[in-house]
């Protein structure tokens, strides 16, 4: 299973809060800034749906699996769309997989991303977890690698205003859906684009046009495109992928790489009986919040209705300490008799018939 970005060169320690210098300032094209400001919303919502395809080798054995959905959201109160990416699989009975979470506006500007990348491997590990967000203007980038026991951290930050016309793995992933609905690439589409190093440097997408691939036993028509990711310290990287006409994606490579990302079911195949990806909550960034407020709501709540009633503390507190004096053997019966006494101070309510439904 390929690696969606470029091969890592670590830096050292802490960075500083300013983005690395990379010469002059570089700048998107114009006909990619046209492009992004000419979507309109009815392209987006052709855009929500959920894309599953096979890692295979070049031999053909399966590798793992990527996904990609798309869905309208709101974060802080903002209508804006979620993009959610998972590739799972194993390369030489080594776990890998990338997980990507990103809130996008509907011209693709970036709210907040989470990149998670990770490779098992015995006796020497692999994890890159990168985080960005808009806060006061500026584009604020947190990123860890560790490496063993080695970890090394970067943060940076960039005014937005340096950042106009800004892909990143992401919003790419929309992108190129919008591009293949439309079925028309322009010319001289070129972004800019955060790399490994945290540098800004460019993208550029190209149209790779028609052709025929066969999805298990069907042939259909395909739409391909070309992405390179230029990179300030390393040689840039090309990918190409080709979509069906109604956007879903069909194949993708790394261009040199043995592996490959193919759709095994046409939508319509699939729409008689979906498969059911397993949900790694913990690497979802929606949900995890969500599991995050929802613990400390309930904590407080929990610690309100102590502070109310005082007794609990006390009535727990002597159980224990009378259960750690005689030390029974049948915990239960011991409690069962410790506190049938109290049962006598609530008589209980007369029972209740129920009905079933």
């Amino acid at each position: 299973m390929e690696a969606p970005l470029e091969d890592e060169t670590p830096a050292d320690g802490l960075a500083g809060t300013e983005g690395p210098s990379n010469g002059e300032e570089l700048k998107p094209s114009a006909e990619a800034l046209t492009f992004m400001s000419s979507i309109e919303p009815a392209e987006l919502q052709k855009c929500m749906f959920t894309d599953s395809l096979v890692t295979v080798s070049e031999g053909g054995r399966d590798l793992g699996k990527f996904s990609v959905t798309v869905e309208f959201a709101r974060r802080v109160q903002q209508p804006c769309m979620l993009l959610h990416a998972q590739s799972q699989g194993a390369i030489d009975n080594s776990p890998c997989g990338t997980t990507v979470t990103a809130y996008l506006t509907t011209d693709l500007e970036v709210l907040e991303e989470d990149y998670h990348e990770y490779v098992k491997l015995e006796g020497h590990s692999l994890d890159k977890r990168c985080h960005m967000v808009q806060h006061d203007g500026q584009m604020v980038i947190n990123k860890v690698t560790t490496m063993g026991e080695e970890v090394m951290k970067e943060t940076v930050s960039y005014p937005m205003s340096v950042l106009r016309g800004l892909v990143t793995e992401g919003s790419i992933l929309l992108l190129m859906r919008l591009i293949a609905l439309r079925k028309k690439l322009p010319e001289h589409m070129t972004f800019i684009s955060l790399d490994q190093g945290l540098h800004i440097t460019h993208t550029s997408f190209s149209e790779l046009g028609l052709k025929q691939l066969e999805v298990v036993s069907e042939t259909v028509e395909v739409f391909g495109m070309e992405r390179i990711v230029h990179s300030v310290e390393d040689s840039p990287t090309t990918w190409q992928c080709y979509f069906l006409d109604d956007g879903h994606l069909a194949s993708r490579v790394q261009v040199g790489s043995p592996v490959t990302m193919r759709l095994l079911q046409l939508p319509s195949q699939l729409e008689r009986g979906f498969e059911k990806i397993p949900l790694v909550w913990e690497e979802d960034m929606q949900m995890r919040s969500k599991f995050l407020d929802r613990k400390e709501e309930l904590k407080a709540d929990h610690a309100s209705y102590l502070r109310q009633h005082p007794e609990i503390r006390a009535l727990i507190s002597d159980f224990l300490q009378f259960l750690l004096l005689n030390k029974p053997d049948d915990v239960f019966q011991f409690a069962r008799e410790y506190f049938l006494p109290f049962a006598s101070r609530h008589p209980p309510e007369p029972s209740l018939k129920t009905s079933s439904f």
